[in-house]
C-alpha cells in the first residue's frame, strides 16, 4: 500500500540557485571522510597544490535535495516525501578537477518522475559552474521514494542518461574494504551530507529499515578512490564521469568488496565497469562506470 502520492507535472520546475566555496579544509575533509590518503587530496606542498576529491560533487548538491521544499520553484510540491527517499541512481560527468578556491554557483532542475515497483523515481539534474560561468560539473541524482505512488505515467525519464549494461562474469581484480563502525558517522560529518536514515537507529526503524546504513556516495566514493588508485596511476584529475545505481544497504562496520569486471578503450578514455558486494557477495551498487582519461 502506498504511504504517499506525488504527479509528474513537477518536472522542469527549476531549483533556486546556490553559490558555496570549497576551502583546502573542506576538501580534505572530503578525503578524510573516506579514509583515502591519496596525496593529491593531502599534501598541500606537492607541486601545483591539493586537488579535491571528484565525488565532493555529491556533497556540493546534497543541501539543495535535502531541503527541496526551499529551494525547488513549485511552491506546492509535496516536500514531506523527502522522508521517503533513499539514493538509487547516480550519473556525473566532470568537465573539470575541482580544487580549493572554487566558488561554484550550482542551479538545478527536477529533470524526471517515473512510476516504479518500488515507488517512485525522481531525478534531479545539477549544473555547477565556475566564477567564470565555465561547466565543472552536471550531476543526475535519482532518489526512489519507496512506497510513494506515481499518480500518472510519468515525465522525463527521455532527459536521464541511462545506465551502463556491461554484462561479464569475469572478475579482473577485487579489493576488499573494511569499514569503520563509525564510518556513516564520520562521513556525515566530514563530508557534510547529513541525513538521519544514516546515524539515528531511531528514524531507520521508523522507516522500515533494520539499522541505519553506510550512505550510497560513501560507498561509490571508497571504491572510486579504489579505482584511481589501481586505474588512473593515483591522478584523481583524469576522472571524467560516473555512472551507478544503488541495489543493497551496506552496515557500518561491515566488509565490502569492489570488483573489476571489464575496461573498454575508446580513444583517449577508458571506461572501467565494477560492481560493490557486500560482505555476503551480494550486490550493493550495480552498473557502475567510471571514465578515466588515457595518458
Amino acid at each position: 500500500m502506498a504511504v504517499a502520492e506525488v504527479a509528474s507535472h513537477y518536472v522542469g520546475s527549476p531549483f533556486r540557485e546556490r553559490t558555496m566555496e570549497i576551502d583546502t579544509r573542506r576538501a580534505m575533509n572530503f578525503a578524510a571522510s573516506v579514509f583515502d590518503q591519496n596525496p593529491f587530496f593531502l599534501d598541500d606542498e606537492r607541486e601545483g597544490g591539493i586537488v579535491v576529491h571528484p565525488m565532493i560533487a555529491c556533497a556540493i548538491t546534497w543541501p539543495s535535495s535535502l531541503d527541496i521544499g526551499q529551494y525547488l520553484v513549485a511552491d506546492d510540491f509535496p516536500a514531506h516525501l523527502n522522508r521517503y527517499q533513499v539514493h538509487y541512481t547516480e550519473s556525473i560527468v566532470w568537465h573539470r578537477p575541482m580544487r580549493p578556491g572554487d566558488v561554484l554557483a550550482v542551479r538545478g532542475e527536477l529533470s524526471a518522475i517515473v512510476p516504479h515497483r518500488a515507488g517512485t523515481h525522481l531525478i534531479v539534474r545539477y549544473d555547477a559552474v565556475d566564477q567564470k560561468g565555465e561547466p565543472v560539473f552536471t550531476e543526475f541524482t535519482g532518489a526512489m521514494l519507496r512506497d510513494v505512488k506515481c499518480l500518472d505515467e510519468g515525465r522525463g525519464a527521455d532527459s536521464v542518461p541511462p545506465l551502463p549494461k556491461f554484462r561479464s562474469t569475469e572478475v579482473l581484480w577485487e579489493a576488499p574494504i573494511d569499514l569503520h563502525p563509525l564510518s556513516a558517522h564520520i562521513y556525515d560529518g566530514c563530508a557534510d551530507i547529513h541525513f538521519p536514515i544514516h546515524s539515528s537507529v531511531a528514524f531507520a526503524h521508523m522507516v522500515g529499515l533494520p539499522d541505519i546504513i553506510i550512505q550510497g556516495t560513501a560507498t561509490v566514493s571508497y571504491a572510486v578512490s579504489e579505482l584511481i588508485r589501481r586505474e588512473a596511476d593515483g591522478d584523481p584529475t583524469r576522472v571524467q564521469a560516473l555512472d551507478c545505481r544503488f541495489t543493497g544497504m551496506v552496515i557500518p562496520g561491515s566488509r565490502i568488496a569492489v570488483k573489476l569486471k571489464g575496461r573498454e578503450q575508446d580513444g583517449d578514455h577508458t571506461d572501467l565497469y565494477w560492481d560493490v558486494v557486500d560482505h555476503k557477495d551480494r550486490r550493493v551498487v550495480t552498473n557502475c562506470r567510471l571514465r578515466v582519461a588515457r595518458r
